[in-house]
């Protein structure tokens, strides 16, 4: 009796150990999925465990905002991501709401002081992602590495592009080999801001192995298939981040502060370029896209790119993805903010106030549910120092000013001389939200 119950706990010890030491002799915790891209008939697309993943994707920087319930009723599919800091809570949510993730690992940039020359620095690097790669190539929500971001992004100090070193892509190429060899699922990716030829070519020179090209791009998102087809490339791409148009292709005022679109025509171009670019598509390459951002962050102003106010309230560009996700708009929309003026003049008239005199701004808006509308008004300083590539940016601090009206329209004594911004909320009561801004300046 003693003899068989030992038999029996042996096997079953060897079942165990058997079921665990596998994939080369490592513990395996749980069962990857199996991400492949494919091309059949002359289109790529990604295919997870045998079956098409048709992307409908968002980027989410969990420390702007991480709503992914709101995510799941939109009919997203996906995510991105720049960084594992939260990545145990956002593989948590994924595997949760079903979502794939574009597991982002932070590189060093040139652009913010990593030295590819330090070669001591690098195999350090190199050592950070084996480990990473290690601890998440087996999570069942994994669906691609994506390897720095917009490592190409350098700037001369006019402010022209300027050409990184080479090296830059070595260190990333001997990271694409390791994960083809530890891992045999998920392809790699590494991002480029824009479709830059020149920046394209040096680095697939390098860089010949990666599976997928990624660029970055917002108000070329509308001809990124023409831009791609010039390159020549015939590798498969993603958009990796795209939205309203960034600041550097919006007009500023003549003491060169960058005009915001307002929210509506916002939502507008994005949904816009995002059927001419993305669903328009017809080159076969392009896997699809993550709308950057799920969340709020401050760059310029703290509404430029997040879908969300820094309340969770949510704008009209998430309306218009669940449209295009699910064939349905929500049952409750976001209000419609079409324009706003100060002193009777839009913002790229160059509003120029006196100080310790009472103006007005308007705001026009309406709901397309017929919800009652509040309005919250907003007077901040400008940007002292402006970021680049998305690094932190400090938002200016809102100056204190007399109301003497506000509503819709709101009519206020000025501060005195500087760089301001007014903002203006508008709000359903039922979770929903939409602005606008306008920079002016205060002056004798």
């Amino acid at each position: 009796m003693v003899m068989k119950s030992y038999t029996k706990i042996m096997t079953l010890t060897f079942f165990i150990c058997f079921s665990l030491f596998q994939n080369n002799g490592k513990i395996k915790a749980q069962e990857a999925s199996k991400v492949v891209v494919k091309q059949i008939e002359g289109v790529y697309k990604f295919y997870v465990n045998d079956k098409k993943f048709d992307l409908k994707g968002v980027g989410i920087n969990y420390v702007d905002g991480h709503d992914f319930e709101a995510l799941h009723q939109a009919g997203g599919n996906a995510f991105r991501t720049w960084g594992t800091k939260n990545v145990e809570k956002e593989l948590e949510a994924a595997k949760k709401y079903g979502f794939m993730v574009a597991l982002g690992i932070s590189l060093g940039k040139e652009l913010w002081g990593f030295d590819y020359n330090d070669e001591e620095a690098v195999a350090k690097q190199l050592k950070k992602v084996k480990s990473i790669v290690k601890k998440y190539k087996d999570h069942p929500n994994v669906l691609c590495w994506v390897l720095g971001n917009e490592l190409n992004l350098l700037f001369n100090e006019d402010g022209s592009l300027k050409k990184v070193n080479p090296k830059v892509y070595d260190a990333v190429s001997e990271m694409v080999d390791y994960i083809h060899k530890e891992d045999l699922y998920h392809p790699v990716t590494t991002t480029f801001a824009g479709v830059i030829e020149d920046h394209l070519e040096v680095a697939l020179k390098r860089l010949p192995q990666l599976d997928i090209i990624s660029v970055q791009v917002y108000g070329d998102l509308e001809r990124v298939e023409e831009l791609m087809k010039n390159t020549g490339i015939s590798k498969p791409y993603m958009i990796t981040e795209f939205g309203p148009r960034g600041f550097w292709e919006m007009p500023k005022t003549d003491w060169n502060r960058e005009i915001e679109e307002v929210s509506g025509p916002k939502a507008d171009g994005i949904l816009n370029r995002m059927e001419k670019g993305l669903i328009g598509n017809t080159s076969g390459k392009c896997l699809g896209g993550f709308a950057f951002e799920w969340g709020q962050k401050q760059e310029r102003t703290p509404t430029w790119y997040g879908m969300f106010h820094k309340d969770g309230s949510q704008t009209e560009t998430i309306d218009n993805l669940t449209k295009l996700w699910t064939g349905n708009y929500p049952k409750n929309r976001a209000p419609r903010v079409d324009s706003i003026m100060l002193n009777g003049k839009k913002s790229v008239q160059n509003i120029k106030l006196k100080p310790n005199q009472k103006y007005t701004s308007k705001v026009y808006a309406y709901d397309h549910d017929g919800d009652t509308l509040t309005y919250k008004w907003v007077i901040s300083k400008e940007v002292d120092i402006r970021s680049q590539g998305g690094e932190k940016e400090i938002e200016p601090a809102t100056v204190d000013v007399k109301i003497i009206e506000n509503d819709d329209a709101f009519t206020f004594i000025t501060p005195e001389e500087g760089e301001y911004r007014i903002f203006a909320y508008v709000y359903d009561g039922k979770g929903k939200a939409g602005g606008g801004n306008i920079p002016f300046l205060v002056a004798n």
